[in-house]
């Protein structure tokens, strides 16, 4: 799976602009069609979109159908999907994961009166194409400030599941953060090279735990590597990934990203039946709310906790950005100046680790 083509061409649109013609009416009734990576029980990501699908439901009641398709694989197998959900009556589709791009491309330009939605890409190649995305390398940076804080062996994990930007810019976020409370840590990542596969996430996690790592972050979609740290009788805490998973808040569970759709979502249908709908690339974070930090529980030392909450405010303000200069990047060559924040076009581009990052990206 070749999913590096993500440049910093990603720039063409960033922030949270609005273009193209709106909708030329209103609608009575729409069929709203959700395309999902994973099942949506899977405790993370699947489960945070499909809650924003019923979020859907529950505000607009019998003027929204929504319909759904689980567990489809991004390819040839999501087009076929695609298609046959434009010719069910669809009238705007959400594609949820960042591998169904081109296919969602590919079928709007079949389609031009069905809107398509695609989560986490770049390319609007048709006027009814949107893009939307959350900033989730602003909750990494609070787990790294915990991570670092936290750690006893000076050495903290992450499972990664495929070398894309959004993923990379998490990896930096966090070990940054870490690095910054602790100049003694380490980071180990494991490359999973899947966004749902419990077993394959309970082997990445059990690799890290076997390595002496005794926190674990995440970015894949099952709760397995919080059941792997569990099993550690509190030696290895972790964090709640996509959701709260608050199944694991009385053990090793201390925090969580929480991926909140359900506004963006209420918001995009509505306008579609309002007859405001326009083409959009939305990319909100913690002031949005699209990205929420779950309960810091009481295994983090009150300190710890105020610091991290006060991080989470400074970034919901605006007064602080996770990526502030001076930062190298791994080769030692600069990247950002003393007090410089990174353009959204290097963060959407980003291919390469930070410098103190040990190992190499997979091509």
């Amino acid at each position: 799976m070749n999913r590096r083509t993500l440049l910093a061409t990603a720039a063409l649109g960033l922030g949270l602009a609005f273009g193209g013609a709106a909708s030329a009416q209103g609608m009575d009734k729409a069929k709203a069609c959700f395309v999902y990576v994973g099942p949506i029980g899977d405790g993370g990501w699947t489960y945070q979109h499909h809650q924003g699908a019923l979020a859907v439901q529950e505000a607009f009641g019998d003027k929204v159908e929504i319909a759904w398709q689980e567990n489809v694989p991004e390819g040839a197998d999501a087009e076929r999907v695609l298609t046959q959900m434009a010719l069910s009556g669809c009238n705007i589709i959400f594609t949820t994961s960042f591998g169904y791009m081109d296919p969602t491309n590919n079928v709007a330009g079949k389609f031009p009166d069905v809107k398509f939605e695609h989560a986490t890409g770049f390319k609007r190649d048709h006027d009814n194409v949107s893009t939307y995305n959350a900033r989730f390398y602003e909750g990494r940076a609070i787990q790294g400030h915990i991570a670092g804080k936290m750690t006893k062996s000076n050495k903290i994990g992450y499972i990664a599941s495929f070398p894309i930007p959004e993923v990379i810019m998490g990896i930096n976020s966090y070990y940054l953060h870490a690095k910054k409370v602790n100049p003694a840590v380490e980071l180990s990542v494991v490359w999973a090279f899947t966004w749902f596969d419990p077993a394959k996430e309970a082997d990445a996690a059990k690799a890290l735990i076997d390595q002496g790592v005794d926190v674990i972050a995440s970015h894949t979609d099952s709760t397995a590597p919080l059941a792997e740290a569990a099993k550690t009788n509190g030696a290895v805490i972790g964090f709640g990934q996509a959701s709260d998973m608050t199944e694991y808040k009385d053990g090793p569970r201390v925090s969580s990203i929480i991926d909140n759709w359900a506004p963006y979502y209420v918001k995009r249908v509505g306008a579609l039946l309002d007859g405001t709908y326009a083409q959009a690339d939305a990319w909100e974070g913690i002031s949005g709310g699209e990205v929420e930090i779950g309960e810091i529980t009481d295994v983090v030392p009150a300190e710890i906790k105020a610091e991290a909450e006060a991080m989470r405010d400074a970034i919901s303000a605006g007064t602080y950005h996770p990526f502030t200069g001076p930062i190298n990047k791994q080769d030692g060559s600069p990247w950002l100046a003393e007090g410089q924040i990174a353009p959204d076009g290097d963060l959407l581009g980003m291919t390469f680790y930070v410098e103190g990052i040990t190992g190499e990206i997979p091509q």
